[in-house]
C-alpha cells in the first residue's frame, strides 16, 4: 500500500512537471518577441508579417495564446515550423536519433564511471584515488564540444582509426531508408537490414559522439560512487559482514556496493536531461542528425515556435524519466517509500 500511495504521487507530478517546463518555455520565448517577426523580420514587409501573425494567431492576448497553446499539447499538436512542418512529425524523425545517441552514452558513462568510482573508494587517498578525482572534475567541466572536437582530431583526423561525422557513412544510409519497419534508429534498422558490414559502419559512426557525450556523466558517477561507497562502507552492517569473515571482495561487492548504487538510480534521471540538453552541442559537432541537431538549426533560424515545440517534448520526457527513476529507487531502498 505504502508503494502504491508513493507511486501514485509520482505519477501525478508529472503532468505538474511538464507544465510547469512548458509554462516557463512559452512565456520566455514571448519575452524576446513574437517568433513570426523574430524569424522573418528583414526579409518581409510589415504587412506580410502583420498577416503572417494573423494566421498564427499570434496577434491575440497573450492569455488566449497560451489557452490555445496547452490545448494543442493535450492533442498532440505541437505546432509547425516556419516551413510549415509539423513538429510531431520532426520529433518522431530525429527524436529516435537522439535516443540512440543517449543509449550509447549512458552505456560509456556506466562502463567508465561506475568501476573507477568503485576502485577509487577501495584504495581511498592514493595517488590512483587522486588521479581518479581530478579527471572527473575534467570530464565533468569540460565543454562537450571541446571534448568532441579533440577526440575527432585525433581518432577521425590523426589516427584514422573512426569516421568524422554523421550516423552512417553515406551509401550505407541510403540503403537503411528502405529498411522495413523502420525505426529510425541506425543500429536497429542496420539489424533489420541483415548485413553486418553495415553494423559495424554505423557502430563505428556511434563511439567518437558517445563518449563525447558519455564522458560528461561519467564524471558524475564516478565521484557518486566513490563518495557514496566510502560512506557504505563505514555502516555497522559493513563491520558485522567484515567480522563473521568475509573477505573484502565479498564486503564491497554484495554487502556494501548495492546501496551506493542507489544515489547512482536517484540522479540517473537529472542525467539524461542534461544529455539531452548537451546533445545540442554532440550532435552539431558530430553532424549527428537528431533532435537536438535540429534544435540548433531551428534556433539559429529564430523559428521559436519549433524551439518551443521540441522543448515540450524533452521537458515530457524529463518529467516521465524522473518518475521512471522514482519507481527503480523505491523497488531498490523501500525506506523512500515513507
Amino acid at each position: 500500500m505504502a508503494l502504491l500511495r508513493y507511486l501514485g504521487v509520482r505519477l501525478l507530478l508529472i503532468p505538474v512537471t511538464a507544465w510547469i517546463l512548458v509554462t516557463a518555455v512559452f512565456f520566455l520565448m514571448r519575452v524576446v518577441g513574437d517568433p513570426i517577426s523574430a524569424a522573418l523580420g528583414g526579409r518581409m514587409n510589415q504587412q506580410q508579417i502583420e498577416e503572417r501573425k494573423e494566421a498564427a494567431g499570434l496577434n491575440r492576448p497573450i492569455l488566449t495564446q497560451y489557452w490555445d497553446y496547452l490545448s494543442g499539447l493535450l492533442r498532440g499538436d505541437l505546432g509547425r515550423s516556419q516551413d510549415n512542418r509539423e513538429i510531431s512529425e520532426v520529433v518522431v524523425t530525429y527524436g529516435a536519433a537522439s535516443l540512440e545517441l543517449v543509449f550509447w552514452a549512458l552505456l560509456v558513462a556506466f562502463a567508465i564511471g561506475i568501476p573507477l568510482g568503485r576502485y577509487a573508494a577501495t584504495h581511498r587517498d592514493s595517488a590512483t584515488d587522486i588521479g581518479l578525482r581530478l579527471l572527473a572534475i575534467l570530464a565533468y567541466a569540460a565543454p562537450v564540444f571541446f571534448v568532441g572536437l579533440l577526440l575527432k582530431l585525433v581518432f577521425a583526423v590523426k589516427l584514422g582509426w573512426l569516421p568524422v561525422a554523421g550516423r552512417a557513412s553515406t551509401n550505407v544510409e541510403l540503403q537503411l531508408q528502405h529498411v522495413s519497419p523502420k525505426t529510425n534508429i541506425m543500429v536497429i534498422d542496420a539489424i533489420l537490414y541483415g548485413d553486418t558490414g553495415y553494423l559495424i559502419d554505423v557502430l563505428k559512426h556511434a563511439v567518437l559522439p558517445a563518449i563525447a557525450l558519455g564522458l560528461l556523466t561519467a564524471g558524475v558517477f564516478l565521484r557518486l560512487v566513490r563518495i557514496n561507497l566510502i560512506q557504505t562502507l563505514r555502516a555497522d552492517y559493513v563491520d558485522a559482514a567484515r567480522a563473521r569473515g568475509l573477505s573484502r571482495r565479498v564486503v564491497t561487492g554484495r554487502h556494501a556496493f548495492r546501496n551506493a548504487m542507489i544515489p547512482i538510480v536517484t540522479v540517473m534521471g537529472m542525467q539524461i536531461a542534461m544529455m539531452l540538453g548537451a546533445s545540442v552541442l554532440t550532435e552539431t559537432t558530430f553532424e549527428w542528425k537528431g533532435l537536438g541537431y535540429q534544435l540548433a538549426t531551428y534556433l539559429s533560424a529564430r523559428d521559436f515556435i519549433a524551439v518551443q515545440g521540441i522543448v515540450a517534448f524533452i521537458a515530457l520526457i524529463v518529467a516521465v524519466m524522473s518518475f521512471v527513476v522514482d519507481v527503480l529507487v523505491a523497488l531498490i531502498d523501500p525506506r523512500v517509500r515513507f
